[in-house]
């Protein structure tokens, strides 16, 4: 576990570093696109930022490579040279994207390939435990397709929930967590070398997130753009597709017994191919009900609007920062409690927690005005729309009092004039 915190700081700290100077590239390069009408943001906010999270992703390979404990990674499998082949490729069609706007159907030319690029090279997906059926294994054309479906999928679900200012980045942080507790216990709980890719992977991804967020968070000094949605979307899927794909089965001891048994046993090792359709539930979702609504109102299909989920969160009264931290809560819930059914699918307490932070997530989401306020002795340390309403009418009855008076005013002029400033206070409107 050291090694792994260790590769994973050093990738978030390389990110972090990085991420200042390539904002500065991209102001130059003039990487910084228009408004939208759909767009959140109210100033031009420059893109690029996946290319400190590429460098992030290769020191943290190259730091592995020299750890003693992760060095076999390398030499038994040949899975980080066709992560990095794969991330690559999808990075650099996504800089090209962030700066000239590139066609969709290049795009998705180009996260094809990547695909077939990790195939190729043996990152694929070889059986599936079908529910009734048993363990299935693929041939190279049916495990090639399904290889290429999923990373396809995971890159535009990602990209498509890149919306609100740090959402993406948390997301994936959420799902490259649970995937990490996963892939880690299958490697040490079982002692499967095979599940060790996945596991550094993973723990690379979460420095990548982590190290891009403090410059991404609401306020956003700076976006991940496709060069960034792409490259972690791709890594996502390489995980799952690594662990689902190369782990023995057999090694497990779970294919005993009648069949029914056997599939049972295998859902565990299952799990990790559903796990990247945590991300995918939410914008999947947005865009099934995107399209109906076009539909419905006579528009096309891929016309832009201000429709999807995140939108809506804002509308009914969320607050930017407060939107993503429901999508966060929602994404934790749904990766977390699959992982958590995978290790005890018997129990049902995991049922129940499941059902009562769902609870706790759907009042959230009905109490969009509601505004937490700090105790009298935390106001210090919070931010002011957290402190109590006391503390704030007493600062704005302070600042009232220190307003300038133009010269030449006499006393009952100078009365009004701060008369009409407090007015203005309470009408909410600057002065």
């Amino acid at each position: 576990m050291r090694d792994y915190l260790l590769t994973l700081c050093v990738t978030a700290a390389v990110t972090y570093l990085l991420t200042g100077p390539v904002r500065k590239f991209a102001i130059a390069t003039g990487a910084m696109p228009e408004i939208r009408a759909r767009d959140v943001h109210r100033e031009p906010t420059p893109r690029l930022g996946g290319i400190a999270m590429f460098f992030g992703l290769c020191t943290g390979l190259l730091v592995a490579d020299r750890l003693q404990n992760l060095n076999s990674v390398f030499e038994l499998s040949n899975e980080p040279r066709a992560l990095l082949s794969g991330a690559a490729l999808i990075w650099l069609i996504g800089v090209l994207d962030d700066k000239f706007e590139l066609d969709a159907l290049i795009k998705l030319g180009a996260q094809m390939i990547s695909a077939g690029v990790m195939v190729i090279q043996g990152l694929t997906i070889l059986w599936l435990p079908i529910p009734g059926v048993g363990v299935v294994a693929l041939t190279k054309g049916q495990g090639t397709l399904l290889t290429v479906a999923l990373v396809v999928l995971t890159i535009n679900a990602v990209n498509f929930v890149d919306g609100l200012d740090g959402l993406a980045a948390g997301m994936v942080c959420i799902a490259a967590a649970a995937f990490f507790l996963y892939a880690y216990r299958l490697w040490y709980g079982y002692t499967i070398e095979a599940a060790a890719p996945a596991t550094l992977f993973t723990a690379i991804l979460m420095g990548m997130c982590l190290g891009f967020l403090p410059h991404n968070m609401h306020p956003a000094r700076i976006f991940m753009g496709d060069s960034g949605s792409m490259l972690i979307g791709l890594i996502l899927a390489a995980s799952a597709i690594s662990i689902t794909g190369q782990v023995d089965a057999d090694v497990l001891k779970i294919f005993e017994g009648s069949t029914r048994e056997a599939t049972h046993a295998a859902l565990p090792v299952f799990i990790p191919l559903l796990l990247p359709l945590t991300i995918i539930a939410i914008p999947m979702a947005d865009l099934i009900l995107a399209i109906v609504r076009r539909t419905w109102n006579g528009q096309s299909p891929f016309a832009a609007d201000r429709g999807h989920l995140h939108h809506r969160l804002l509308e009914i009264g969320h607050s930017h920062s407060r939107a993503v931290l429901i999508m966060y809560f929602w994404s934790a819930l749904i990766a977390f409690g699959t992982l958590g059914y995978s290790v005890h699918s018997t129990s049902m307490w995991i049922v129940l927690v499941v059902v009562f932070l769902s609870t706790i997530g759907l009042v959230l989401l009905l109490l969009p005005r509601f505004t937490p306020r700090a105790p009298h002795w935390a106001e210090s340390f919070v931010p002011p729309r957290y402190r109590r309403r006391k503390a704030v009418l007493a600062a704005a009855e302070h600042a009232e009092e220190r307003v300038p008076v133009p010269a030449g005013v006499n006393g009952a002029t100078a009365i009004g004039h701060r008369s009409h400033f407090t007015d203005r206070r309470k009408a909410g409107t600057p002065s």
